[in-house]
């Protein structure tokens, strides 16, 4: 069962780290540092992202142009994938939704028009990390250390100043017209996040971005609201006035903000890594057997292809969907049964033909006879 990792556990302690080369070495950034340690809950979540972070960028893909059969090929974005909270996309999903994005849409404002489409509430608890605390500033250094609970900790998540509050992005993007859209995306996400939270326009002292500047950035200036902004600076970054920083949040709300840590915690330490195309059959298969319907057909639509590939792909991994459902059954029978659950309720939640099919696969299962057999 999974639990709540303690109070104090590592992923709540963010990590002080020394600026790179060319930056002030007297200065100082706070950097999210991810959970747990080498081989605890970071290391499980290393290079996923969330699926609502996901979702939302399959919906802008789709917006963008992005063709439907490049869609399909990007591993773990399938439906029923995308429903389950816990399950973590690969980073390389991830980027290469970003990549169709900036290939379907490509200049100014990319990255801004995704932020524009996600209303409040769209990365789920995350969003109400950021604006439910005291002060934009209480709510973004309460909410860092839990960055991963959105992507990969590869992706930096940085705070700094004592007055004004500086927020700066880093993608592990390599290509540089994909970067350029998501750390567009990300300053124009922490803008809207922060008018939502002080609940007027507030404008940024200063938004800077590493690319080059693009032929007409209009677009940007009313998005942020101000023509101040840098192109080929050293970081991508925004920064927000003391005055605005420290006011007070009209969605400020300990309670809830406490309660969304809580929710995060058990988040990051239950969380599923979709590891490979046989984590996304198992998920699904779980699904289906959820809705009685476990049959290769209902798997292979839900995952999006068809029956022949489905199978072709578990024989690659060493097994068959028949085996598959076989185990999953086993283990969810095994836990009914210590539920005290009749073997008629099992059948039926198992999707079993009836209580004599069930008693003969508990028989193959543990070699015992049921007495109550015919």
């Amino acid at each position: 069962m999974c639990t709540r990792p303690p109070v104090d556990a590592h992923v709540r302690e963010p990590l002080v780290a020394e600026l790179g080369d060319g930056d002030d070495p007297a200065s100082k950034v706070e950097m999210v540092s991810g959970a747990g340690s080498a081989g605890g809950i970071g290391s499980r979540l290393d290079g996923t992202a969330s699926t609502h972070l996901v979702r939302l960028l399959v919906r802008a893909a789709r917006a963008a142009g992005a063709a439907e059969n490049q869609l399909a090929r990007v591993a773990g974005i399938d439906e029923v994938i995308l429903r389950g909270e816990l399950n973590r996309i690969p980073m390389s999903s991830l980027l290469r939704l970003w990549e169709l994005i900036a290939q379907a849409r490509p200049g100014a404002g990319s990255g801004a028009a995704i932020a524009a489409a996600a209303p409040l509430g769209s990365l789920n608890t995350w969003d109400y990390l950021v604006t439910t605390g005291a002060t934009l500033a209480d709510s973004l250094r309460a909410a860092q250390p839990y960055h991963r609970l959105v992507t990969a900790a590869t992706e930096g998540f940085d705070l700094s100043g004592d007055g004004d509050l500086t927020v700066g992005y880093r993608t592990s993007a390599g290509d540089p017209a994909v970067a350029t859209v998501v750390n567009e995306y990300v300053l124009a996400y922490y803008l809207r996040r922060a008018r939502e939270a002080i609940g007027r326009p507030l404008v940024p002292t200063r938004v800077s971005f590493g690319h080059a500047a693009p032929a007409d950035h209009t677009g940007l200036i009313a998005v942020f609201g101000t023509a101040d902004i840098e192109f080929d600076a050293a970081a991508d970054a925004i920064t927000f006035h003391a005055d605005d920083a420290n006011a007070p949040l009209a969605r400020a709300d300990p309670m809830l903000a406490d309660l969304m840590r809580s929710h995060a915690d058990l988040v990051l330490a239950c969380a599923r890594p979709i590891a490979d195309p046989l984590d996304a059959f198992r998920i699904a298969l779980g699904a289906a057997l959820d809705a009685g319907d476990p049959a290769l057909p209902r798997v292979a639509k839900s995952l999006a292809m068809s029956q022949r590939t489905l199978q072709r792909h578990l024989a690659e991994h060493g097994t068959s969907w028949r085996d598959e459902l076989d185990l999953l059954r086993h283990e969810r029978a095994k836990n009914l049964l210590d539920q005290g659950f009749t073997k008629s309720v099992i059948a039926q939640r198992l999707a079993f033909t009836d209580d004599r099919a069930l008693r003969k696969a508990l028989h193959r299962w543990t070699g015992a006879v049921d007495p109550s057999a015919p």
